[in-house]
Formats: C-alpha cells, sequence, structure tokens
C-alpha cells in the first residue's frame, strides 16, 4: 500500500477477527494470573522478540557511570540538574556510552526518595531543557540538524521539567541517536550499543535478531540501572514514556524490563498501540519498508498480510500487565489510528482483569480530551502529533495515583 491508498475512512477499513489474547498454543486459554505468568506471557513476548522487534540484549560485562556535571540551582533554584554519561563495555575492551540528563526535586532526601519519569528524546539533551548551559548530544546521529545553540529548549513542552519537578518527580532524558542512531538502514547498527555485544559484520545476521526499537528499549533499562545508584531518586517508583517511535520504544522496554511500574505511549500508532489489522493510517507495509531496522527480518511477512498475523498490538500492551499502562492519542493525528490504539488498549485488559484489576470497560473512545485513567488508561488529546502539556497532565495524575498512594 503505497501512502497514496492510505485508508483514513472508516467504511473502508477491512472486516478482520481479532486473535485471542488468552488462547494458548496448546489450545487453552489462561484463566489466572499464574498461568498468564507461566505460559502464556511468555508466549507472547516470544512473538515479538522472534518476529517484531527482536531479541532482549544481554545486560553489558561492564557498566559504570560518570557524573559530567552537577548544578544545585537548577531550574530557578527548584532542582538538582545532574549530567551522567552510562558507559557500556566488553571484557575485550569494546566501549559504548551515551548521556543522561536528570533533573531531581530539591526536596528529595534519601531518606524521602523521589519517583522518576524517564524517556528517550529525539533532538539531544540540550533541546529539552531551556537551560542553556546543558551539554548537547545526539552526535551519534551525523546528520542530526539539532546540533547547535539555536536548537537548545526546542522541545521544552514535550518534557515539562519545570512542572514536573514542582509536582515531585525526578526526571530523565536520553538521545535515541546516542544508543543507536536512526538511520533508515541497516547501518545504523554498526554504530550502535550492539558494536560492544556482538559482531556487526554481517548486518543481514544482525537484522534477523535485532531491531534500533529493540535497542533503543534496552538503553532505557541502562538509564534506570543508573537511577538505581542515586540515592535521591527512588527507581522503584518508575515510569517510562515516549512520543511516537520512542512510544513504540517504551511499550518494548516495559515489555521487557519490569522495573517500569507505569509505561505510557503517545502517539505510537502502527508498531506501537494501534491494530495492524485495522490498517488505518499507516500500515505493516508502510512503516517496515520506510524503516527496515525497526523491525526484525520477518515482520517483512506481514506487508500488505495483515491477515496472517496471529497476533496484534493488544498482545503488546498486555505484556505490561499488571503493571500501570496508558495510551495517548491525538485528535488530528489519524496517520497513527487514534481509534485503533483505543481498541487495542481496550482489549489489552483481558490481561488485567486476570489480576483482578480493570481494564477499558466503556466501548466507545471517550471524548476529546476526557481522560479513563484507571489500571488501564487512555485519553484523546485535541491536537497534533505530539506530546505536550495536556498529555502531561494526564501522566501526573496516573503517578500521582501509583506512586503516592
Amino acid at each position: 500500500m503505497s501512502k497514496k491508498e492510505v485508508i483514513y475512512d472508516e467504511a473502508l477499513v477491512p472486516s478482520y477477527q481479532l486473535p485471542s489474547l488468552l488462547g494458548k498454543s496448546d489450545g487453552s486459554s489462561a484463566a489466572t494470573a499464574g498461568e498468564w505468568l507461566s505460559t502464556r506471557r511468555p508466549e507472547i513476548l516470544a512473538i515479538y522478540r522472534e518476529r517484531v522487534f527482536g531479541k532482549w540484549l544481554h545486560r553489558p560485562q561492564i557498566q559504570w557511570y560518570e557524573t559530567l556535571s552537577v548544578r544545585e540551582d537548577a531550574l530557578d533554584g527548584e532542582a538538582i540538574r545532574k549530567e551522567i554519561r552510562i558507559h557500556l563495555g566488553s571484557a575485550e575492551g569494546k566501549t559504548h556510552s551515551f548521556d543522561m540528563l536528570l533533573y531531581i526535586p530539591k526536596t528529595a532526601t534519601p531518606e524521602h526518595p523521589v519517583p522518576v519519569f524517564i524517556g528517550l528524546n529525539f533532538r539531544g539533551n540540550h533541546a529539552t531543557t531551556d537551560e542553556r548551559d546543558v551539554a548537547m548530544t545526539g552526535f551519534g546521529y551525523e546528520k542530526n540538524q539539532y546540533l547547535n545553540d539555536e536548537s537548545r529548549g526546542n522541545s521544552v513542552p514535550r518534557w515539562c521539567f519545570r512542572e514536573t519537578i514542582r509536582r515531585g518527580y525526578a526526571s530523565a532524558t536520553i538521545c535515541y541517536h546516542d544508543i543507536c542512531p536512526d538511520y533508515n538502514d541497516l547501518s545504523c547498527f554498526r554504530q550502535s550499543v550492539l558494536s560492544i555485544l556482538g559482531s556487526t559484520d554481517d548486518l543481514s545476521l544482525v537484522h534477523r535478531n535485532y531491531t534500533a526499537i529493540g535497542l533503543w528499549a534496552w538503553g532505557l533499562s541502562r538509564g534506570l540501572d543508573c537511577l538505581e545508584s542515586e540515592v535521591l531518586v527512588d527507581s522503584s517508583r518508575c515510569a517510562v514514556h515516549g512520543l511516537s517511535r520512542l512510544g513504540k520504544t517504551s511499550l518494548w522496554a516495559g515489555a521487557n524490563d519490569e522495573r517500569f511500574k507505569l509505561v505510557i505511549s503517545t502517539d505510537s500508532g502502527c508498531g506501537g498501540a494501534a491494530l495492524f489489522k485495522r490498517c488505518f493510517g499507516e500500515t505493516a507495509e508502510i512503516i517496515s519498508t520506510a524503516f527496515p531496522h525497526w523491525f526484525v527480518e520477518a515482520f517483512a511477512q506481514y506487508r500488505g498480510r495483515e491477515d496472517l498475523m496471529d497476533f496484534d498490538q493488544h498482545f503488546l500492551l498486555s505484556l505490561i500487565a499488571p503493571r500501570a499502562l496508558c495510551v495517548a492519542s491525538a485528535t488530528e493525528d489519524l496517520w497513527a489510528d487514534p481509534l485503533g490504539e483505543f481498541l487495542a488498549a481496550k482489549h489489552a485488559g483481558d490481561a488485567y482483569r486476570l489480576f483482578g484489576l480493570s481494564g477499558i470497560e466503556s466501548d466507545d473512545m471517550p471524548a476529546a480530551d476526557e481522560w479513563l485513567t484507571g489500571d488501564v488508561s487512555y485519553h484523546l488529546r485535541t491536537g497534533k502529533h505530539d506530546q505536550t502539556p495536556e498529555d502531561w497532565a494526564h501522566y501526573w495524575v496516573l503517578a500521582d495515583r501509583i506512586f503516592q498512594k
């Protein structure tokens, strides 16, 4: 399907039947939380590792953290700011590093550490904050057009550091390019964290097993490792979030690393929270052709053949259960299929109910700018493809509900 043939009319959505979320490979269905955890969840995780996002890397043999800077009066005296270099290494002497920007409320103490948000950014740490002395990052991608002073602070509304700090939360970010540059071909792997953990000589072999989304998600887990060493941060109360392709990444990070207790996807669309089988907006064919490095080689079998899928994205969302999940859409972002995102979140609720938790009970999407808040949460924000203060307003409420009990 070409972009000219993209479906934006509900009347043109093909008929489809969603595969059973609880149906196990032996023909029976998971009926308890124990059966889900021991059998069905591992089956679903294997599907995504083998056919969508690739293997989950082991932790590096060597990992250490270098504090590059500390500012005690950040954000007008309300925060402590740290810039930390996360070093990864192998026994053979190969190394890779990336920098994390971390803001911590001045009210935090070792006796009362604060919960934390973590997410990847597109442009560099210097673009996420209005503090102009933050070091530039994002050099992993040679074509990064935001490596200049004019780009400082141009993504501030996506991060809302000041309000997050005011509400009592720490917030951390890493530029995704520095984990794996987002070249839309397989050469990205040679400059990625994968270079220290395995051979990247045969890119076709790498592509059978690994993806950029998988590496970005793994990088988020290494960021969480670092947060575990921060005495003012309670890493056991961590929310992972992301926009667009980084929303897909936050979902995959949450699926693999159960330390993330709140998993947030903003406008993640095809390959993220939206159902593949609706073929609405971006499709499996469009996304995997444009961005082959986001998916393993085996995923190509579904180009124009979503009917062959024995899974759909409610499977991916279900991997978060019983931890809290929030899916967010935008009214003008039809490319990401807001209805498909809502439906996936709703059907993921079957896994949550096994734990005695609630899913989305309504069959209808909420009106724009209204929230469905619970164990599985959803909102449809007025506006375009972005992560905005209006999205954050829901995320803070969720964090309060989960982390401030």
